[in-house]
């Protein structure tokens, strides 16, 4: 299966209706893209927690419920701080 799609001056391109059908994408979402002999490769991703593992660093890794956790506690300290300014 072969489309031809344009490429836009902010080098954004359009998914063909049918690739996203057969490939489960939705509307909005993200996909990882890399570059292999020279071809772009596009692989849809379900969720942030699939990236596991996809940067290197030398820190610990954490479990799905430490992200969880720690992401739950940021949104609760930034509500608290919008509620003590006013915003």
């Amino acid at each position: 299966m072969v489309f031809t799609v344009s490429i836009t001056s902010q080098g954004q391109i359009s998914i063909p209706a049918k690739i996203r059908r057969d490939l489960g994408l939705k509307k909005a979402g993200k996909a990882l893209i890399r570059v292999e002999n020279r071809r772009m490769v596009v692989e849809p991703i379900g969720d942030l927690l699939e990236l596991k593992g996809s940067l290197k660093t030398n820190k610990k890794t954490l479990t799905s419920s430490e992200i969880h956790e720690l992401f739950a506690k940021d949104i609760a300290s930034k509500k608290n701080e919008e509620s003590n300014t006013g915003h």
